[in-house]
């Protein structure tokens, strides 16, 4: 694994909104960064990534199996009672995911080590999938790397063939997000085009525009029922909302689906260390206030169990600055101080996508801090020879 200098394209800012990567800048500063990249061998990809996040998601599969059956896990895990059977229930019934993203620290030496899984609102995607293929193809053709060089990423058709599999007649689906956030709505709308080569007919409609019809069903803006729907909006905040009470009974079928609250906290991962202690792929980890804590010494890293961006994330025995958005209240994990590579100063995250059941491909963000926050750069990566 090796981090690239390169040129950037002059015209690579009109060449990212002409696909739809608008949110190429955030708050006045680049997100989307190709005067560096990330090079791997395919050894690196074949023996240690990829294998990683395909054992690491049958684990989580497995604790989901686990935690739907078991009250004591849902409380430690902060789902509120009155949701535990809605959750539970959709496990019951199979009801299938689209995606998730395990975010690793690796340097291409020791093994991938978990951060944490964004099982149910992951973001970078479309830049993973698109943007940073189409980086590659024009780099190879103007010579900057070989006709041999490769990515791993297969996201933009594993995406599609599973809207396939999950749609398989097609039909009408809603897709629901924050209208307002940039990187959501660009995200959601390369999702609908993905749906929609796969036979789906997808529906726009703004989270705070899903209202409640007079049966209790959750309706658009023109009264149409939602039967299937993406929503890129959490389950953490939707078993909380005032509407929560209807979600057992409108008889949605959510992708991401109920479950993926099991796995979309960061509870998950002392409660994969306790099972699968020593796992290469593990990073030591307890719930705060767990005695057994006290092995990870004086500097550690403090968790919410939900937070996103690096919010509200603690280097204990650190001093790096932290990113408070008021996450918390429900808890956190202490996890073993790990911190991400440091390649000329920075410090990249490796995304490792699944789509379905199955690894599809990696993105990688960089950031100044061992935390990655809010400001990371997303930068593209090559797999050499």
């Amino acid at each position: 694994m090796r981090r690239l200098k390169l040129t950037p394209r002059p015209d690579w800012q009109a060449k990212a909104e002409a696909v739809g990567f608008v949110y190429h800048h955030t708050e006045g500063q680049a997100y989307w960064d190709e005067s560096t990249a990330y090079a791997f061998t395919l050894e690196q990809v074949e023996q240690d990534l990829e294998p990683a996040a395909a054992e690491l998601h049958d684990l989580c599969l497995d604790l989901v199996d686990e935690v739907a059956g078991s009250q004591e896990l849902m409380e430690r895990l902060a789902i509120p009672p009155e949701h535990r059977d809605f959750v539970a229930a959709s496990w019951r019934a199979k009801s299938p995911s689209l995606y998730g993203r395990f975010d690793f620290g690796y340097d291409g030496k020791a093994k991938p080590k978990l951060y944490e899984y964004n099982a149910d609102t992951p973001t970078s995607v479309f830049e993973a999938a698109t943007f940073q293929w189409l980086w590659l193809e024009e780099l190879i053709a103007n010579g900057t790397f070989p006709a041999g060089a490769d990515q791993f990423n297969s996201l933009f058709e594993a995406l599609r063939d599973r809207f396939k599999v999950l749609f398989p007649t097609g039909g009408f689906v809603h897709f629901a997000s924050d209208e307002d956030a940039v990187e959501d709505r660009q995200t959601v709308r390369f999702l609908e085009d993905l749906a929609l080569q796969a036979g789906v007919e997808p529906k726009f409609v703004a989270m705070d525009n899903i209202g409640l019809n007079a049966e209790g069903q959750f309706v658009d803006l023109e009264g149409f029922v939602l039967q299937a729907a993406f929503k890129l909006y959490p389950w953490e905040f939707m078993l909380r909302e005032p509407y929560a009470a209807h979600l057992n009974t409108a008889q949605v079928r959510w992708i991401e689906p109920p479950w993926k609250a099991i796995l979309s906290n960061k509870g998950v991962l002392p409660l994969l260390w306790e099972r699968h202690r020593g796992h290469p792929n593990l990073l030591e980890a307890y719930f705060e206030g767990d005695s057994a804590a006290s092995a990870l010494g004086g500097r550690f890293v403090r968790k919410p169990l939900f937070s996103r961006e690096g919010a509200n994330v603690e280097v204990v025995g650190g001093d790096e600055p932290v990113l408070d958005q008021g996450y918390g209240a429900e808890g956190a994990i202490v996890q073993a101080y790990h911190p991400p590579p440091d390649f000329d100063g920075k410090r990249p995250v490796v995304g490792a996508w699944m789509v379905g059941n199955e690894p599809a491909g990696i993105g990688i963000r960089e950031d100044d801090s061992v935390v990655t926050k809010n400001l990371a750069r997303f930068v593209p990566h090559v797999i050499e020879g």
